[in-house]
């Protein structure tokens, strides 16, 4: 029976996305292949690092002790360990409203339709912005996110150049999303006004909640 590393399970705020504000499970593999330079999970980067190896029947059974029906995965990178995309699909077949959160450069072919994805699309300021694949954009629809974190001003017009290049608007709902203490949130107000783009600004309310720094929240 296969396992997954398991960095944290825990129930809280959704505190992001076109959900946010209600509770929910959240299930954090272990293992990124990305490594951004604003990341906020480091500590759910190393595929090596302390985890939980947990089967999809553990899991499934310690996320329905939260007596909560919606489950995000996210990471890390969920869909990099082997049969992500199953687990996944097997939390949407079994009544869950499951979201994955995922980095943008592994397929999202294979996920169930009812699945609701974010998609975050790397900006160059992270500088993982070579590993996106664009062609995710073709399997979204309008319950799904597409999320671009702005570290820059650069960020913004590299991040609307891609929304207006691939007609965004249309496929998903879109938010950018400012670095949490790089880039004010009132400028980046400013930026999307000023450009009258098609977009909703995107704070971490979580963040705001508890501690920037708390874990498990």
């Amino acid at each position: 029976m296969q396992s997954f590393r398991i960095n944290e399970i825990f129930y809280s705020i959704q505190g992001e996305g076109p959900l946010a504000g209600l509770p929910c499970v959240f299930v954090r593999l272990q293992g990124c292949n990305l490594h951004c330079d604003w990341c906020d999970t480091s500590y759910a980067i190393d595929s090596k690092g302390p985890a939980l190896e947990m089967s999809s029947e553990e899991i499934l059974n310690y996320v329905s002790s939260f007596e909560c029906r919606h489950v995000e995965f996210t990471g890390g990178e969920p869909l990099m360990q082997n049969n992500g995309c199953e687990l996944i699909n097997q939390f949407d077949e079994s009544g869950y409203l499951t979201v994955v959160e995922t980095n943008g450069s592994y397929s999202i072919a294979s996920l169930n339709p009812s699945v609701i994805i974010v998609l975050d699309i790397k900006c160059p300021g992270s500088a993982m912005d070579k590993n996106n694949d664009f062609n995710n954009f073709k399997y979204l629809s309008s319950k799904d996110a597409v999320k671009f974190v702005i570290a820059s001003y650069d960020d913004y017009l590299w991040a609307k150049e891609v929304f207006n290049q691939y007609k965004l608007a249309e496929k998903a709902q879109v938010y950018f999303s400012p670095v949490y203490g790089s880039v004010d949130a009132a400028d980046l107000a400013l930026w999307i006004l000023k450009d009258r783009l098609r977009v909703k600004l995107q704070l971490q309310i979580h963040k705001y909640i508890w501690d920037a720094e708390k874990r498990g929240v």
